[in-house]
């Protein structure tokens, strides 16, 4: 019966792991979605690596990283993405601006948010409602 009761703890424990190994991997290709996005509108132009050529090269660069090139005398910047979309975001100065702005205020928004469910979740008066919550162990 131990034997079991620690296969059972051991089993549980390790479904969780993977559970939250498993959503640390959801959470990074949100992240790199919500780049894109932004890339995007803020105009960045994409491009798939539909070549072996393009998709060889976009391997060597680094990955869902924001990283400045010259070319010409203008600098442009380059998000590389070989894992999600196999594709590259190619932008100029100005569009790299706007990119910066953009992110900005999503940031700020997302702080409004925040601070605004956590004043939501003080107000709340979870006394008046009793001890509800029994734990089943």
């Amino acid at each position: 019966m131990k034997g079991l009761k620690r296969c059972v703890k051991f089993t549980i424990i390790l479904s969780c792991v993977a559970f939250l190994l498993g959503g640390c991997a959801a959470i990074k290709t949100s992240n790199a979605l919500d780049t894109e996005r932004l890339l995007a509108a803020s105009g960045f132009q994409m491009q798939f690596a539909d070549t072996p050529e393009r998709q060889a090269h976009l391997k060597t660069m680094p990955q869902r990283k924001l990283v400045p090139y010259n070319r010409d005398g203008k600098v442009y910047y380059v998000y590389a993405d070989s894992l999600a979309c196999k594709c590259l975001y190619m932008g100029s100065e100005k569009a790299y601006q706007r990119y910066q702005a953009i992110a900005i205020q999503k940031k700020i928004a997302e702080e409004n948010q925040a601070a605004a469910e956590m004043n939501a979740n003080a107000s709340m008066n979870w006394q008046m409602w009793g001890s509800w919550y029994r734990p089943f162990y």
